[in-house]
């Protein structure tokens, strides 16, 4: 019904079209496409915000022995839904979105986005340590991929409008429309040409303003000010230095969630079940943290880990948190009343916070849960950035007027930059997220740091180390681009012989097959016309060095089954990757339903259709 709806309303826009380029029907799509996020991310939004908030009260009310109870029942909702409706909507969100782009030219079936909605609240809402952002990508990228599949969009405009549906939902829960836009330009499709450009721009404005008509408010969600700071240059070492504690807190936040992921994977228990596992090891930490809590002097009765942990951000960007006595700073800022001795007490709480909000994270995630990492970002480094700041307090290496506030926001922005490889979206995020100027500059500085620090220690994001295991590309620059919007079908292929090959041939056949060919290898098939695997021509010209034994051998004797296949629906980036691994001229190209060969494709007919669609890019 939905799609008939959107069918009909995509044939009424050409009808309508005026003469008017696909460029501006993609304009068109944007802004729809904005919208409807808008209202399905504001109902997101506040479901989760009230699930969180009665779980919270209810945790609060409970023995200390019954924290993970909660989280494993919103667990186990998670793995039940994942498991029989979409399994994309395990995880994080973003590298579903980024394997659906490469992969499937942007397909993503409907259910992926619903099931994603009621995981994710499940999920985060029942104290499991997410974020919003990774759902909201997914449930947008969703609702841009089921809009333009009904409108029958080709392959580059459905990609494009899965992009659209991921910034409207980024530009809507965060009310960033800037940093919606350049995270999708920067992470999932890593090109800024202006026809990709444009519709993404006005889904996010479409997004922002329909969320600003809907909640009737237009505030920042970290709303602060550091009256009376000003950033000088003697703080330059500081925010360097700042920087590379960040390329850190990245690299260890990453590697770790990744290694946990890869644990998981390897237990034996259902895919239901194991959210749930996940979770409640996540209640044993949230015990630990409470027992802990005691030891310092406060009854704690939620550990400030759980969930998306806005709250503990919005007290470490509060300058006046650090301009109380430091045991009530150490209070605001952990959300406890702690009895201590001062500055170190509360830097080792933070770290403290730091090393729990990734684990929790990484058990949240890891074990299949459903939430994003934005969020455990942002969290991660607030608090690693007022730990830096306090101890420069402590040394008394912060001039006058600076505040450990604001490295806890160039903390944010960094540790997002490193984790993602993004550093203007953590630029821009920062800036929206909290609207403050004071501290862009050393937001940029840190940002840059962490990012290229970040990239040259491990090499992928914390989006694409799983996808490139699983053999997704995910390089940047105008040639990845262009080569993942052509598929295999669009090469011209070799020819087969007339005649087929069959193992049981003489080899003497294929000499005399090979003069005419153009190709100098063979695919070879059985008596059935399936593919068995192929000869290659270096292997036949070492078979003619010694021409007496050419009467003895059979095709079957120089045989190869260890080269790649190639499908029609596949991009170049995946088929060049096919190439680099075999040292072969041609590949097979064959149906995979029908398991026939349907021609040979030729490295050097690849590189041609390259360059043709570099030309016209």
């Amino acid at each position: 019904m939905v799609a008939s709806l959107l069918r009909m309303a995509s044939s009424r826009i050409r009808q309508a079209d005026l003469g008017l380029g696909r460029d501006w029907i993609l304009i068109i799509y944007g802004a729809i496409i904005g919208t409807v996020t808008a209202c399905g991310a504001v109902a997101f939004a506040k479901a989760l915000h009230l699930t969180e908030e009665g779980s919270r009260g209810a945790q609060a009310a409970w023995p200390i022995y019954l924290l993970p109870v909660l989280p494993m029942v919103g667990a186990l909702l998670t793995g039940l839904l994942v498991h029989f409706l979409a399994q994309d909507a395990r995880g994080h969100g973003v590298p579903q979105v980024i394997d659906a782009i490469a992969r499937r030219g942007g397909r993503i079936p409907w259910r992926v986005g619903a099931v994603k909605i009621v995981a994710s609240i499940a999920t985060v809402g029942s104290g499991g340590s997410g974020g919003v952002e990774g759902p909201i990508v997914q449930i947008g990228a969703t609702s841009g991929s089921v809009f333009g599949q009904a409108a029958r969009t080709n392959r580059v405009e459905l990609s494009t409008l899965v992009g659209c549906g991921a910034a409207a939902g980024i530009a809507s829960v965060f009310n960033a429309p800037i940093a919606g836009v350049f995270f999708v330009l920067e992470v999932m499709l890593r090109d800024f040409s202006l026809r990709i450009l444009a519709p993404i721009v006005i889904a996010s404005v479409f997004s922002t303003a329909m969320t600003q008509v809907l909640l009737h408010k237009n505030d920042a969600i970290f709303a602060v000010g550091l009256q009376g700071y000003e950033f000088s240059a003697f703080e330059l070492p500081s925010y360097i230095l700042l920087g590379f504690v960040c390329v850190l807190v990245s690299v260890g936040f990453t590697r770790l969630l990744h290694w946990t992921e890869e644990r998981f994977d390897r237990v034996r228990i259902s895919r239901i079940i194991l959210p749930a596992f996940g979770a409640g090891l996540l209640g044993l930490a949230g015990i630990a943290w409470v027992l802990l809590m005691r030891g310092y002097g406060t009854e704690q009765k939620v550990p400030p880990f759980f969930g998306n942990g806005y709250q503990t951000i919005v007290r470490l960007i509060e300058p006046g948190t650090f301009a109380a006595a430091p045991a009530e700073a150490l209070g605001q800022a952990a959300e406890v009343e702690l009895r201590g001795d001062g500055t170190p007490l509360l830097v080792s709480v933070l770290v403290l916070l730091t090393l729990f909000k990734a684990g929790a994270t990484c058990l949240t995630l890891g074990s299949g849960g459903s939430g994003g990492v934005f969020a455990p970002s942002l969290y991660v480094g607030a608090t690693s950035g007022a730990a830096f700041g306090l101890l420069l307090e402590r040394l008394s290496l912060l001039p006058q007027g600076a505040t450990p506030a604001s490295y806890a926001l160039v903390g944010m922005a960094a540790v997002i930059a490193g984790t993602t490889f993004a550093p203007f979206t953590g630029i821009l995020l920062l800036y929206e997220l909290t609207r403050e100027p004071r501290v862009l500059l050393p937001a940029m500085l840190a940002s840059i740091i962490a990012a290229i620090g970040s990239h040259l220690w491990m090499g992928d994001s914390i989006y694409t180390m799983k996808l490139r295991q699983s053999g997704v590309l995910v390089g940047g620059g105008r040639d990845m681009t262009v080569m993942r919007r052509v598929q295999a079908r669009a090469v011209p292929l070799t020819p087969l012989p007339d005649e087929p090959i069959y193992a049981s041939d003489p080899l003497s056949k294929l000499i005399s097959m090979h003069m005419p060919r153009t190709a100098p290898d063979f695919v070879v098939v059985d008596e059935h016309g399936r593919y068995l695997g192929m000869v290659t021509g270096e292997d036949l010209r070492t078979a003619l060095v010694d021409r007496e034994a050419i009467p003895l051998l059979l095709v079957a004797e120089l045989l190869r089954t260890d080269l790649p296949t190639v499908d029609p629906e596949e991009t170049l980036d995946t088929v060049m990757e096919k190439f680099a691994g075999s040292d072969v001229a041609g590949l097979c190209m064959m149906s995979q339903s029908q398991g026939r060969p349907l021609g040979l494709i030729t490295r050097a007919n690849v590189i041609r259709r390259y360059q043709q669609a570099l030309e016209s890019a």
